[in-house]
């Protein structure tokens, strides 16, 4: 009998309207500084992974597992990913809390953002939430970890309920892929550690992954590129299966189970281009997941993220900059891809 070949993307986690809200400046406590311009889109890891992949015209089924409330913002997200062509079997409504939200407030002049968050429904979303038995994705993408209360609850044998879930899409054979938000949680580590032996891709910045290897990634205001490799490779002893991905402002390193490291410099943008940077680390996951699917070599899928991550930049909100994969790998032809120093061998 010969099995019908999966595909798609299963997205799940965080579903949050973001309130983005464009200031003059950042204040001091109890100062007023002035609001520009603010608009509402989708946001959190998954949601916003989704519709970029769907404005990316991806050529494979998108799918969404979540909790919202039964409340205005749930019906906007729900008709919002239906309009989008994503699935919404998995996409379900709770009375026990409100729709999680988040005030993104954005800098105009640099692009800097600071966020105040509702948890709401995601704090409940648990195992009972995921089904595996009814998908043919190919994927299972889950984000964030720390921002899911009862994902993250540690379990009497160390492990955590989002370590389960992991298991589990593993069990019915998919590519597990996981994302982290970074926070302060006095247990980042070891929530994390719990999920790492269950998943292929770890799709990270290097905030997250100098906490989760005990280490700091930085030299002075620079990245350390030798350390994130470093960090990486520490990462991969740590249990994931496939690859560790590290991305920062300027670029990002993977490290491979096969032992090679690769290295990519982000795109060489123009002071004035960005315009916002909420959901550019989503965004370059969108690309890099796209490029797993499409079984891209690695460089060609980390280049794949720079230019979706770039294309962010050029809205406020997390995914109306993106665009058709096509247009979004012209902006690396037009700009180019910044060189790193530092690199070191094998």
């Amino acid at each position: 009998m010969t099995m019908t070949p999966r595909t798609g993307i299963l997205a799940g986690g965080n579903f949050i309207i973001d309130y983005v809200k464009m200031i003059d400046s950042y204040p001091q406590q109890d100062m007023l500084v002035n609001i520009i311009s603010e608009t509402s889109s989708n946001g959190g890891g998954p949601y916003n992974v989704l519709k970029d992949l769907a404005a990316m015209k991806a050529p494979f089924p998108l799918e969404a597992a979540g909790l919202v409330g039964r409340d205005s913002n749930g019906d906007w997200i729900l008709r919002d990913c239906i309009e989008a062509g994503i699935g919404t079997r998995q996409l379900r409504q709770t009375e026990l809390a409100p729709t999680s939200y988040t005030d993104a407030m954005t800098v105009a002049s640099t692009g800097r953002r600071t966020f105040f968050h509702q948890r709401g429904a995601n704090a409940l979303l648990g195992e009972g939430d995921f089904d595996f038995s009814g998908t043919s994705a190919r994927i299972f993408h889950l984000g964030y970890l720390m921002l899911l209360d009862e994902m993250d609850r540690q379990l009497p044998d160390g492990g955590t309920v989002a370590a389960c879930v992991l298991r589990k899409a593993r069990r019915s054979g998919l590519v597990t892929s996981v994302d982290i938000v970074s926070t302060e949680n006095p247990h980042f580590r070891a929530i994390a550690e719990a999920a790492l032996p269950h998943t292929d891709y770890l799709l990270i910045n290097e905030i997250e992954a100098g906490k989760v290897a005990g280490m700091d990634l930085r030299d002075g205001a620079r990245v350390s590129i030798g350390a994130t490799q470093r960090a990486a490779r520490a990462l991969l002893d740590k249990g994931v299966g496939q690859q560790v991905v590290i991305h920062f402002e300027t670029g990002a390193v993977v490290a491979d189970r096969s032992g090679e490291v690769v290295v990519e410099g982000s795109l060489r943008l123009p002071s004035n281009f960005i315009v916002g940077a909420t959901g550019a680390g989503d965004a370059f996951a969108a690309g890099y997941l796209y490029g797993i699917h499409a079984q891209m070599p690695t460089l060609d899928r980390l280049r794949l993220g720079m230019c979706t991550a770039a294309a962010c930049l050029t809205h406020p909100t997390p995914s109306l900059g993106l665009r058709p994969v096509a247009e979004c790998l012209e902006l690396g032809r037009q700009f180019g891809f910044r060189s790193l120093d530092g690199v070191e061998e094998g």
